[in-house]
């Protein structure tokens, strides 16, 4: 059989996948290992989850429990988000070391940061989900009426929060993969700042639709911030390709 010819890195197929392979079970042993330590500190990572709610109500912030296994699934949980929260930077860093032999000399200047620039999008969309959540809380006790008292069940309160913060976390990488697209010459500076107004539309309907708690503040929390990443990326683009 003849041998698989070589890549511009100087690495055959079968290599990249052997080292694709590597880079892949080292992420998930990270992972595995941070979703351990999240399990440990789980009644820590439980009060910080659990702040935005008892910021809107202090005396009514208690979970409510129905069923004996929500707290061993409610652990199990947090712990799994935990491994993936804290394990991105490796995701990210590995991913970027299995693609950068593959780039050209001047792409792979690019290459760092491109990483640290996903890194600071993902947690800042983060963040920005943790914050906004204690708006979505109120919204959410308001419009059902004064005259309800909220008990909320910890796994359906979890999931919808840790919804919010992987959504806002991926979607504020939207920059970073304009920009990357840019530097591909998929699309030009010239042709985003042409469409402009189509792509404000679509953030806008595009931020309507994935907000999960469809809440006001949480969709003006994610649109604002892609329209500003879009013309960002634009004048980015601008000058790199200077």
């Amino acid at each position: 059989m003849a041998k698989a010819r070589d890549t511009e890195s100087g690495m055959t197929l079968a290599q990249h996948f052997a080292e694709a392979r590597r880079r892949f079970l080292i992420c998930v042993a990270i992972t595995a290992a941070m979703a351990v330590v999240s399990f440990v500190i789980y009644p820590s990572l439980l009060r910080l989850l659990q702040h935005p709610y008892c910021q809107v109500d202090p005396r009514h912030c208690n979970f409510l429990v129905t069923n004996p296994l929500d707290g061993i699934t409610l652990r199990v949980k947090i712990a799994l988000f935990g491994g993936l929260l804290f394990a991105t930077p490796f995701w990210l860093w590995h991913t970027w070391r299995f693609v950068t032999p593959g780039l050209k000399a001047r792409e792979r200047r690019y290459a760092l940061p491109f990483v640290l620039g996903s890194m600071v999008f993902f947690f800042g969309g983060v963040v920005t989900a943790y914050l906004v959540f204690k708006k979505t809380i109120q919204f959410l006790v308001s419009i059902g009426g004064s005259s309800l008292t909220s008990y909320y069940n910890p796994n359906q309160y979890l999931t919808l929060f840790l919804l919010m913060m992987l959504l806002f976390g991926l979607t504020f990488e939207f920059p970073v993969v304009l920009v990357a697209l840019e530097l591909a010459r998929v699309v030009s500076p010239a042709q985003l700042l042409r469409s402009w107004r189509y792509s404000v539309i679509a953030i806008v309907v595009f931020s309507g639709v994935i907000t999960p708690s469809s809440d006001p503040f949480s969709m003006f929390a994610l649109m604002i911030p892609l329209v500003v990443f879009y013309f960002l990326a634009i004048g980015l683009g601008k000058l790199l390709h200077r």
